[in-house]
């Protein structure tokens, strides 16, 4: 149901609501101590702040629960939109071009191009690789961010992935995933859309089965990245996408795929691992097999950043076998290790020393 308000959306003078603005990005963080925050910020007393709060939900930017002394705010959505649609016969830019594009204007010219890109490389891996007979789409804009998710029944992106690559398990169909270039159909995909959407967004999530998988990009930057993988007590049939966008993000899509093509004119010729997706459960890295499942696929790219963020330990087979025979055998490709403790970049350097 599409949930519009009768007035027209507009933005609130930037000069005159400097207030407003800092209310508008930090009530996410702060929905319960927004007044005293507020009222610090600007030598103001919170009967002011409050004011400017009240103006704020009457105009229908914010909503509020509880009562005065447990009151918490949050912003509230300015567009609402939930649709379903057959998958049979679907083609993602119509579905873009005629419901969601609507709904975007006053949006800066690089979010619009962002939630375009993801929108459409979405929807289209929904056509077609869910299997799926529906797609149900949801768009949500704040005055601060932007959310997109894309629900599916299909069989699972993780469980296809496993299926017809043939690997160990869902866990494994993620890992690959992350690496980028992974794809069930490389005569029509080359397998970019879910590694770049989930790098041009501030957060991108999969969550098939009872797995969750996640990329948050640090405000405004392209390496900085974390990533959050959980079990999910519910099994989710299907896949759902969430891809969310703050409206102030200066990212654009040029700057995202120019990094990940390295210095290479061809494409994308560069990835960012998260190594820890080679670990599965309390296991530690310590065996070459370990490594040369990490090292499935690293012959397609050029520069490879290994990112140990989570990672505390490292063995020595584990390390030599990336840093010293893979080297050798790949000169030509070159790995960066970051993020990593002193214990991994011992062995790291130990593994690298005996070239």
């Amino acid at each position: 149901m599409l949930i519009i308000p009768k007035r027209t959306f507009k933005m609130p003078p930037r000069q005159t609501n400097e207030i407003h603005d800092f209310i508008v990005s930090s009530i996410e963080e702060h929905p319960s101590n927004i007044t005293i925050l507020t009222a610090e910020k600007f030598s103001i007393s919170r009967q002011a702040v409050l004011r400017h709060i009240n103006k704020l939900i009457k105009d229908g930017f914010l909503t509020v629960e509880g009562n005065t002394r447990d009151r918490k705010y949050s912003l509230k959505p300015v567009v609402d939109l939930s649709f379903q649609l057959s998958i049979n016969g679907l083609e993602e830019d119509i579905v873009w071009r005629e419901k969601i594009l609507p709904l975007l204007h006053e949006v800066p010219t690089n979010i619009n191009k962002i939630c375009y890109y993801g929108f459409t490389e979405m929807l289209n891996n929904v056509i077609d690789h869910s299997n799926g007979q529906k797609v149900i789409i949801n768009i949500e804009r704040t005055l601060r961010e932007i959310q997109i998710w894309i629900s599916d029944d299909g069989v699972g992106i993780f469980n296809k992935i496993q299926k017809e690559l043939g690997l160990d398990d869902a866990l494994h169909a993620i890992f690959e995933l992350s690496k980028g270039k992974l794809t069930t159909d490389p005569k029509r995909h080359t397998g970019e859309g879910i590694f770049f959407s989930s790098r041009i967004f501030d957060k991108f999530s999969i969550t098939s089965g009872k797995l969750y998988f996640a990329h948050f990009s640090k405000t405004n930057s392209i390496e900085g990245s974390d990533w959050l993988l959980e079990d999910k007590s519910d099994t989710v049939n299907g896949t759902v996408i969430n891809m969310k966008i703050k409206l102030d993000a200066t990212r654009t899509t040029k700057e995202v795929f120019d990094y990940y093509s390295g210095n290479d004119d061809f494409g994308f010729t560069k990835t960012h691992i998260p190594v820890f997706l080679a670990q599965h459960g309390e296991e530690n890295l310590i065996s070459r097999s370990q490594a040369k499942r990490l090292l499935t696929r690293f012959d397609r790219f050029k520069e490879i950043v290994l990112d140990f963020q989570d990672v505390e330990s490292i063995g020595q087979a584990f390390a030599d076998e990336i840093f010293r025979v893979f080297h050798n055998e790949h000169p030509n490709i070159n790995l960066y290790p970051i993020n990593t403790n002193e214990q991994v970049l011992n062995m790291i350097k130990r593994a690298q020393n005996a070239m």
